[in-house]
């Protein structure tokens, strides 16, 4: 009776070693190149739309700038001079260019300390000293980075407006007359520069915030047991830890006023007599008014050198103390 069931149970044995592992073939991993081949299958769309709308584009333009491809080359562009660093050269004998340089570099000195100093302060305020109504405020401090450039033109307009304006209210209770800020030679800069720290000082204020909370709390209070006040705290520990922070900020800030374009265009067309014309304004004047599309090509990449440089100088004096 025993061989019989050793018997039955031998078959029985066999028929489980043949059988496939639970899982089989099913469970094995597809292999590198299969794998290779679904990560370019899901990533084509954005690269065609990479190269279509933005390698392609990028790469056109340098070509560009190399000629003097303008209106009558937009339906035949292989008709276009190669005039070599001719548009280049020109560039730098243009006052209305160097002008528009000078106002941009104005634009970035004035307006990115501003913003930064600015925002630094909210920020600390706003993670330390502000304990009620702590979500208002930063909503209300970030809702103009939101707010689109017509509505921001249409607010500041009021605010600056020399006859109705609410400043022109203010001075008018006092007696005095307000100045025309836009219409101004001398205020006009300094006016978009004060409207875009307002509108930008946001984004930089919740990078600090972020950089603040990322502060270990037991480093602040072993500072206060020592005895340091609140500015030697700030100094010594809030600052040197968020040096990161303040790189990130500093960098995309300058790049943005370096292409500043919407506060101009909207609010002052790049006057009064280009006192307030940026090199973008003046590449897109160039560009899209009087079709010198090769020489507005040569402006914006002399552009781009100068964001590159000034980008790579702020990496090398501010990573150093990041370490």
């Amino acid at each position: 009776m025993s061989t019989t069931t050793e018997k039955a149970r031998g078959p029985r044995k066999a028929g489980a070693a043949a059988s496939p592992a639970p899982g089989g073939s099913r469970g094995r991993k597809p292999s590198m190149g299969v794998q290779n081949a679904a990560g370019w299958l899901f990533s084509t769309p954005f690269l065609v739309l990479f190269t279509v709308f933005m390698a392609f584009p990028i790469l056109a333009t340098l070509v560009m700038s190399f000629t003097d491809f303008g209106l009558r080359n937009v339906t035949r562009p292989w008709e276009a001079n190669f005039i070599g660093f001719e548009n280049y050269v020109n560039l730098f004998g243009d006052e209305k260019f160097l002008k528009s340089l000078f106002n941009t570099g104005y634009f970035v000195v004035v307006g990115v300390p501003l913003t930064i100093g600015i925002g630094l302060v909210v920020a600390v305020l706003l993670n330390n000293g502000i304990d009620r109504a702590r979500t208002f405020f930063r909503v209300g401090f970030y809702a103009p980075v939101v707010t689109t450039i017509v509505a921001v033109a249409v607010v500041w307009r009021f605010v600056l407006d020399p006859s109705d304006g609410l400043i022109a209210g203010l001075f008018s209770e006092v007696g005095w007359t307000a100045p025309d800020f836009l219409g101004s030679e001398t205020l006009a800069m300094p006016s978009l520069i004060v409207m875009a720290v307002w509108r930008n000082v946001g984004t930089v204020m919740v990078l600090f915030i972020a950089g603040l909370q990322a502060i270990p709390t037991e480093v602040r209070e072993a500072a206060k047991l020592d005895g340091a006040s609140v500015w030697q705290e700030f100094r010594s520990i809030t600052v040197p830890l968020l040096r990161p922070t303040l790189l990130y900020a500093t960098v995309i800030t300058t790049i943005g006023y370096l292409n500043v374009f919407e506060e101009p265009f909207v609010m002052t067309q790049g006057g009064p007599s280009d006192s307030t014309l940026t090199v973008s304004l003046n590449m897109y004047r160039e560009g899209f008014n009087f079709f010198h599309m090769g020489y507005a090509s040569a402006m914006a990449y002399v552009l781009f050198v100068v964001i590159m440089g000034i980008t790579v100088l702020q990496l090398r004096l501010l990573k150093d103390n990041t370490k």
